[in-house]
Formats: structure tokens, C-alpha cells, sequence
């Protein structure tokens, strides 16, 4: 398997999480999600995966500081709609690394480990998500901006190439690389795209 070796260098988001301990499929319920995990998930990278990706980093980051989170035990909620915009791929990536979801997530075992209603939408919040343990109610809220790192100007005229179904394999190639190299400067640039709230 290729792809961009930068992302192997991203930071990885380590959980913990009781469910996948109680079914045997991990030893005491420890694993770690990395961003390639979450581009094979989603199947490609882009600045919304990768900020999906970035808040919820930050987000866990701060809500447990030096330890995992514990997956599962973890309230999302976003101001749009589900349908609005680029809102549905954040919150997939988000529900794949802390479990939440909405209605249609994992019910649990005789009252425990229930992962349903967990992540809302249309809330009164004024940023990117707003993440909540559940256990002691702590919530911080984090806003991701990436526009300060710009995409490479010839992106733009090889995308109307490619739309107009004129690009050579060259030049779709080169997009390729221009498109991943805005991604990688953007987690180059974490302390500049993302803020807690």
C-alpha cells in the first residue's frame, strides 16, 4: 500500500474503550486510531478528514489530558444540520474514534455501553463541536479554520482540466500531490487551524 508518508507522522488518538475489552477484541479495551486509519475509513484525505480529525485530537486532548479517552463515555454536538454542508463526513470521522452517535448507534448490553444519542445536531453552540464527558460533564468546544493555509494556485487550473476530462495522467498525478501537500501543511499548521473554545 502507498500514500503520502507525512501521515505517518501524525499524531495518533489512543482510547479506551470497556465495550471492545468485555467482547475480547482488544486486551484491557486499549487501541489507537491514526489518521490513516481514518482516510481508510473515509476513503480519501481532504481538510475536512483531516480537521474532522484535528478536532477531535484537540478535543480529546483536552478533555483527558495525559490519558485515553474512554470511548463511549463521550457527548458530540455540532451546530449544523446533519445534512448541511461537510457536516455529516466530520461527524462520521468523530464517530468512528469516539463512538458516539446519533440514533443509530450501538444499543449496549443489558444498560451499559450504549453508543446512541450521543452526537446532536442543530445545537445552540457557536463553533466547529462541542465535546462532553459524560462522567463528570466537562465540555470543551473547538473551532477549526483552515483558510490561513492556502491550496497551490495551479490546483485550480488542473481541476478544470480534469473536469473537462482534458488532464493528462501527469497532471492528475500532480493534483494528487498538490492536494496532499495542502493537507500535510495543514497539521503542520495545527496551532494555527484549530482553537478551544
Amino acid at each position: 500500500m502507498s500514500y503520502p508518508k507525512f501521515y505517518d507522522k501524525i499524531p495518533t488518538i489512543k482510547v479506551l474503550d470497556t465495550l471492545s475489552c468485555v467482547l475480547g477484541a482488544f486486551d484491557n479495551g486499549e487501541y489507537e486510531f491514526s489518521y490513516l486509519d481514518i482516510i481508510k475509513s473515509a476513503g480519501h484525505s481532504c481538510p475536512t478528514v483531516a480537521g474532522a480529525y484535528i478536532i477531535t485530537l484537540t478535543a480529546l486532548n483536552a478533555l483527558y489530558p495525559k490519558q485515553r479517552a474512554v470511548r463511549g463515555n463521550i457527548k458530540v454536538e455540532f451546530a449544523e444540520a446533519l445534512e448541511d454542508g461537510v457536516a455529516g463526513v466530520i461527524a462520521n470521522v468523530i464517530s468512528q474514534i469516539t463512538g458516539a452517535t446519533d440514533k443509530s448507534g450501538f444499543k449496549g448490553l443489558q444498560g451499559k455501553y450504549a453508543r446512541h444519542s450521543l452526537m446532536s445536531f442543530n445545537s445552540n453552540i457557536n463553533s466547529s463541536a462541542k465535546f462532553t464527558r459524560i462522567d463528570t460533564n466537562k465540555s470543551v468546544e473547538v473551532i477549526y479554520n483552515p483558510s490561513e493555509v492556502k491550496p497551490n494556485p495551479k490546483m485550480m487550473k488542473i481541476m478544470k482540466e480534469i473536469q473537462s476530462e482534458n488532464a493528462t495522467k501527469e497532471s492528475k498525478v500532480e493534483f494528487g500531490k498538490l492536494f496532499q501537500d495542502r493537507v500535510q501543511r495543514i497539521f503542520e499548521n495545527i496551532d494555527s487551524v484549530v482553537r478551544v473554545v
